[in-house]
């Protein structure tokens, strides 16, 4: 019978029901999903570390005996200690592992083990406190684990490295000869990369560290070739959509400009221009639009619109937040008051999730018959009943709020409409290129002038007579103050007591001469509305709120943000929730209180205090989180990513997004005969591609 890298996990020898589990848990189902576990780190067990040579604060692989085993209670701790002697020709040196006492039935004295971990030095002796170990038993057992490099796997449950290492070798050795490798040997050799079965061998069993770099490379090289290619077929299918051609320099846009009560900066300008170039085109514009908090994409994104109303367009402009969307609608309905647009009033609506069946059958309408120009809402606009008599421009913003899926679903409404996606989250520029590759990308990199950047100080709860006087003396300075509590979900119930509890002692002790207020995710949203139209209009001095106010809430006054908790945020949503304040003229300050030690919540806070930078903080927390959960793996795949990363390999994924692209212009459809075992790989990753690769 024929071997095939689809044969299911449970019929390798060894494996079985019970152990093929357990491999699932670990998402290995079958061949190809074993091969593609990937080994965590490496051991180089060509030489171990003679045990006289060790020194305190190392990380040291050893070989030695067991010469003697003992257990003990700690009566003061409450656990137990199991201790191992252990010695090679050189020197012994104690193992100690604190609260295992199973441990104890697979150590036997004059076994034969290898050890892992770092030494430390306690009282007078240097000992290993809690070591990987491995117990060789077998000749078998010597060839796979000693006198090599060996594989160190995140092992699925109920396996050991051994029996780990074990199946992989025999997986490897009964199928690699039936691999065929789908990357053409013409990129393979312009790219200086290994074939697939001998990076295969060399990620798992390595015959050096140089060829395991080698292998590395490959293997990285196809995840970004894979993950580049629905890109390059998505930009070139949009090159292909006939798109309109908008009048870009109209009246109605340059009186617009000319009314607005402050000069554009260079970079809204430049900006302006790329969207300009893109609408005046018959094709479709699909541009993102990167820019810090308070850069001005919005007014950016209303101008465009204007470009396409003054044409005959209807624009629908998507938020993820009614609050927002609200806020939206206020702020372009006053410019378009202001500024009398007396060729062509401009008539917009706002749609969404909380408007009654009467007004959302009245909105419903009016978009149909083409009374509205431009509409502003939330998800609402997806929904069903919305249709557009003649939809020119879709604006999605905070586009990171939303999925793939649901971004794609509003331009589908109109007839090939230009799209603008805008983010206030912003990611290094050559890396935004690379991972939205379907996309034109422009940035704002300027703050309005008078904007002043935002003290930014982290303290301790002991300093919280400091901070209730520093709130004071803004409020008392006519300036008003957010207090913003984390709303995890795992602790839901515990966080929201915290924030109302604080909300009490506020209101009725510490700032009782002060008018304070609560906002949570749990209100009903019409009360979250009033709650934040009481704090635009002045009538609150402090608002204690959760996370409802990462996005977008716009309120010139607030020059003080206190975060508690500071360290349950994330770098970039805790730069987001500072965006809410340093609106005004004058000077703005955040204060992230939080007693926390650890290493990862120190680096994130100092970054936030060294930096007001958007795109330095984006570098900072793409460091710490990586490239999946910064972007949000299920909206990008990059779950498919099991081994490259874009950060550290960024000139091996711009090699592969250039490899992608000249495929795609050579062959659109991957229909060459050469081509037809890329195409089904592609395929079996990103099956809704599918239509996207039809023979033309």
């Amino acid at each position: 019978m024929k071997k095939l890298l689809s044969d299911d996990i449970r019929y390798l020898k060894g494996i079985g029901p019970k152990r093929g589990k357990s491999f699932a848990k670990a998402g290995i189902n079958n061949i190809e999903d074993l091969f593609y576990f990937f080994p965590r780190r490496y051991e180089d067990r060509t030489r171990f570390s003679p045990i006289k040579d060790l020194k305190e604060a190392q990380t040291q692989t050893i070989q030695a005996k067991i010469l003697v085993k003992g257990e003990r209670r700690s009566f003061k701790r409450g656990f137990s200690i199991l201790e191992l002697v252990v010695a090679d020709d050189t020197g012994k040196i104690f193992c100690v592992w604190f609260n295992q006492p199973y441990l104890k039935e697979y150590f036997k004295v004059g076994a034969r083990i290898i050890l892992y971990g770092r030494i430390d030095r306690y009282e007078n002796r240097l000992q290993m406190n809690s070591p990987e170990f491995e117990i060789i038993d077998t000749q078998e057992d010597e060839s796979l684990n000693i006198g090599r490099i060996v594989p160190v796997y995140l092992c699925p449950q109920g396996l050991t490295q051994r029996s780990m290492r074990k199946t992989m070798k025999y997986a490897l050795d009964q199928y690699l000869s039936g691999i065929t490798d789908w990357l053409h040997y013409d990129i393979r050799l312009r790219n200086k990369l290994l074939n697939l079965a001998k990076s295969l061998i060399n990620i798992h069993f390595p015959e050096s560290f140089a060829l395991q770099k080698e292998a590395y490379q490959r293997l990285s090289f196809q995840e970004f070739f894979l993950f580049q290619l629905p890109l390059a077929l998505r930009k070139l299918s949009k090159k292909q959509k006939a798109g309109i051609k908008h009048t870009t320099e109209a009246s109605l846009v340059n009186s617009f400009i000319s009314a607005l009560p402050f000069q554009l900066t260079q970079a809204q300008n430049k900006v302006l221009s790329e969207i300009k170039a893109d609408m005046r085109e018959p094709k479709v514009m699909q541009r993102l639009l990167q820019g810090d908090v308070g850069s001005g994409k919005t007014v950016v994104a209303t101008i465009a619109s204007i470009m396409a109303i003054q044409g005959g367009y209807q624009v629908a402009f998507m938020v993820p937040t009614e609050i927002l969307a609200k806020q939206h609608y206020e702020k372009i309905s006053s410019q378009f008051m202001v500024h009398s647009l007396q060729q062509k009033p401009v008539k917009i609506g706002l749609l969404t999730g909380s408007l009654n069946a009467k007004e959302k059958k009245k909105n419903y309408q009016d978009i149909k018959d083409g009374k509205v120009d431009l509409i502003i809402g939330t998800h609402a606009l997806l929904e069903e009943n919305v249709k557009f008599k003649k939809l020119g421009l879709v604006v999605i913003d905070e586009q990171h709020k939303f999925g793939v899926g649901q971004r794609a679903l509003l331009p589908r409404k109109g007839s090939n409409p230009d799209v603008l996606i805008m983010t206030a989250t912003p990611i290094p520029r050559t890396l935004a290129i690379t991972l939205y590759g379907d996309l034109d990308i422009s940035v704002i990199n300027e703050l309005p002038p008078g904007r002043q950047p935002i003290n930014t100080e982290r303290i301790r709860n002991d300093k919280r007579d400091w901070l209730y006087n520093f709130m004071k003396e803004n409020i008392s300075q006519g300036r008003q103050v957010y207090v913003v509590y984390p709303l995890i979900e795992e602790s839901f119930a515990l966080d929201l007591l915290s924030a109302k509890k604080m909300y009490a002692e506020f209101k009725d002790n510490i700032f009782k001469e002060y008018k304070v207020g609560l906002v949570h995710g749990r209100l009903k949203t019409q009360e979250q509305d009033k709650i934040m139209s009481r704090f635009r209009e002045g009538k609150i001095d402090i608002l204690i709120a959760t996370t409802v106010l990462e996005v977008g809430i716009d309120v010139s006054n607030a020059s003080l943000m206190v975060i508690e908790q500071a360290e349950r945020f994330g770098l970039s949503q805790l730069h987001q929730l500072r965006g809410r304040v340093g609106r005004g003229s004058y000077q703005s300050f955040c204060i992230l209180v939080s007693d926390a030690d650890s290493e990862e919540a120190d680096t994130r806070l100092s970054a936030m205090v060294k930096y007001n930078d958007g795109f330095r903080i984006a570098e900072e927390d793409l460091k710490l989180r990586g490239p999946g959960e910064f972007f949000g793996r299920r909206q990008h795949g990059l779950n498919e990513l099991k081994i490259g990363n874009p950060l550290t390999q960024m000139q091996l994924l711009k090699k592969a997004r250039d490899e992608a692209l000249r495929l795609i212009n050579s062959d659109p459809h991957l229909e060459t005969a050469q081509n037809s075992l890329l195409r089904q790989k592609l395929l079996q990753r990103f099956p809704e591609y599918e239509k996207l690769m039809v023979v033309g």
